[in-house]
């Protein structure tokens, strides 16, 4: 079945179409994407992840279904929350 790896930074992003087995689960299919050849400081390991935006608590046990698309998340630098009061204080 064929599925997708997708990760992104503002200035670089990378989709990734696998062919994977029936029980293929979400960790799986970020070791066989190879993303990190593109991005060196993602931990395939560790990284967290979400099937077309909804987060996944247990990428080890989570199989993928047709079609699906894997998404990586990536640390955010600034709280979303801090980040709107810092916009709000600036058109001050």
């Amino acid at each position: 079945m064929r599925v997708e790896v997708a990760y992104a930074l503002p200035e670089k992003q990378k989709i990734i179409t696998l062919e994977v087995e029936e029980g293929c689960t979400v960790r799986d299919a970020v070791r066989r994407s190879n993303i990190q050849v593109f991005f060196p400081d993602v931990d395939v390991e560790t990284v967290k992840v979400g099937i077309f935006g909804k987060a996944v608590r247990n990428a080890e046990e989570q199989v993928l279904k047709e079609g699906e698309r894997v998404e990586l998340y990536r640390e955010l630098k600034v709280d979303p929350k801090q980040a709107r009061a810092n916009r709000a204080a600036k058109n001050n």
